[in-house]
């Protein structure tokens, strides 16, 4: 059975100070809540990474790294392995971001290297994907998605997929004026698993679950959630408010 999941993207976003508030406040809500189904993590960025992951552990609240190096060590300035995050607690990490690909060039070969560093230190994986304007609007959207999803995943076996949770994200829906529909997500969402199946069998795809990354709100998250292929949101913006982010996470 898919799990539901809830993650948010912290992003560029909170001291330290302000990191460990907005953690132990989620944390706080979240139990409060009860949220019984649906897995919550969020994602502050690296240099705060361990106080939070250390101030959450004994909460419901799981913590996951924004990026990650594919090289376990060496002479890459300014980046991160997966053997550095474990080191703090951190055992998830979202790789293939639309913001990664667009402003610090990261393409499906690279990320393809990253998930299989990850897996080999038995990392967990959103792995994020999706078309922007351009791509949409010429109704290309199927064929990109098609291809990122099968140059990054589709050199791994099937057991690898246990580790790995998609992402879809319309980056033309993302800060443009545009609007996704909840029925536009499901059709994707739809085409997602029909690719998985196509390459992994029914059983595989029905599997994996499949977040809805576009500009997901407390207004708009039940909507969206109520669709049969959807198993929930990467949050960005509404993640920075703890009662937002509650507000999306009980949306089921």
């Amino acid at each position: 059975m898919r799990k539901n999941i809830v993650a948010g993207n912290w992003k560029m976003n909170n001291d330290l100070e302000a990191s460990l508030k907005l953690a132990k406040q989620v944390a706080k809500k979240v139990k409060k809540a009860d949220v019984k189904g649906t897995k919550v993590i969020i994602a502050p960025t690296f240099v705060n990474l361990e106080r939070v992951a250390r101030a959450t552990k004994k909460s419901k609240v799981k913590v996951a790294a924004q990026n990650m190096h594919f090289a376990e060590s060496g002479a890459f300035t300014g980046e991160v392995s997966a053997q550095m995050l474990k080191s703090v607690g951190v055992k998830t990490v979202i790789l293939g971001h639309s913001e990664r690909r667009e402003y610090f060039g990261e393409t499906d070969e690279m990320l393809a290297k990253k998930v299989d560093a990850a897996l080999a230190n038995n990392m967990k994986i959103i792995f994020c994907f999706g078309e922007v304007l351009e791509d949409r609007k010429s109704g290309n959207q199927e064929a990109i998605v098609e291809s990122q999803i099968k140059n990054a995943l589709f050199h791994l076996e099937v057991d690898a997929f246990k580790s790995i949770v998609l992402a879809y994200e319309p980056v033309w829906a993302i800060g443009t004026g545009e609007t996704a529909t909840p029925d536009q997500a499901q059709d994707m969402h739809a085409f997602i698993r029909k690719t998985l199946t196509d390459k992994y069998g029914a059983e595989v795809a029905e599997s994996i679950s499949i977040l809805y990354g576009g500009s997901c709100k407390p207004n708009n998250a039940k909507e969206i959630f109520s669709k049969k292929d959807v198993d929930g949101g990467l949050i960005g913006g509404a993640a920075l408010n703890a009662d937002d982010f509650l507000a999306i996470v009980t949306a089921f």
